[in-house]
């Protein structure tokens, strides 16, 4: 089985050229963000035409998660237990999306960017964070056998080897040491990076800022990650960051992440 995940910065503006990839890469599955789009704008047939079916969820013209499969979606759950809302009229919003593909339970999810260290933004990131480890490590009592994979944008640059430059992000969000420790405790739930041992750093980004030139000179980050339960990492072959994604007229800023399962 091949999993996937990507950030496609407007579903609208790419569904043919997201067609294409999958035509190309031969994913069963893929976990898209930032899809921008409500439910009834989102291009299903599209993808529905070269055999996969579609879950989304938006709301509007920001956030969105979706999943596409071409083995199943079964299970469907929108938002994990404990998310929180965001908004002075608190308010859901269309980051995490769950379904049950070819046995595997995968999580779409958009982790809050934060803003500023200073923004109420950036405490509901935390709270967001918590709250998916809290969900993640009581899945894993319930069924400790089960096959999970938490895929998507993180906004979380966990090692200074995920930065091109540490030194430029000392009063950022990404990288503050509050915001890894939210990842870590993810990890120490019991939910593996299996993308990483298969494309170590430094180096190596999943996300490169439209401006500054930033893709041809290298200066990215890897803020996009699958992170397996036990038995989904054991499964794990081999990862890849599709970096050529990132490349050419109308791409997204970040590239496509891979993950192979064996049989």
């Amino acid at each position: 089985m091949r999993l996937a995940t990507w950030n496609v910065n407007s579903i609208r503006s790419r569904a043919d050229r997201v067609a294409s990839w999958l035509g190309r890469s031969d994913v069963d599955v893929v976990a898209l963000q930032e899809t921008k789009c409500r439910d009834d704008q989102f291009p299903e047939m599209v993808f529905n035409a070269i055999g996969y079916e579609v879950a989304h969820v938006g709301y509007s013209q920001w956030n969105g998660v979706a999943i596409l499969s071409r083995v199943g979606i079964e299970d469907l759950q929108v938002g994990f237990p404990g998310q929180p809302h965001w908004g002075e009229d608190p308010a859901e919003e269309a980051r995490a999306l769950g379904a049950t593909c070819g046995g595997v339970r995968v999580w779409s999810l958009y982790v809050p960017n934060g803003r500023t260290l200073a923004d109420p933004h950036y405490r509901y990131k935390l709270d967001w964070l918590a709250a998916l480890r809290t969900a993640g490590a009581d899945w894993l009592a319930e069924d400790p056998s089960a096959q999970i994979a938490l895929t998507g944008d993180w906004n979380i640059a966990p090692e200074n080897d995920d930065v091109w430059d540490i030194t430029l992000f000392s009063h950022s969000t990404h990288v503050s040491p509050p915001e890894r420790a939210a990842f870590r405790a993810v990890v120490e739930a019991g939910f593996a990076d299996v993308v990483r041992p298969y494309t170590p750093g430094p180096g190596v980004y999943t996300y490169w800022d439209y401006t500054q030139l930033r893709f041809p000179r290298r200066e990215g980050m890897r803020i996009d990650f699958v992170l397996g339960s036990p038995a989904l990492a054991a499964r794990t072959t081999g990862a890849v960051i599709d970096r050529e994604e990132r490349k050419g007229k109308g791409a997204s800023d970040h590239a496509p992440v891979i993950v192979d399962l064996a049989d």
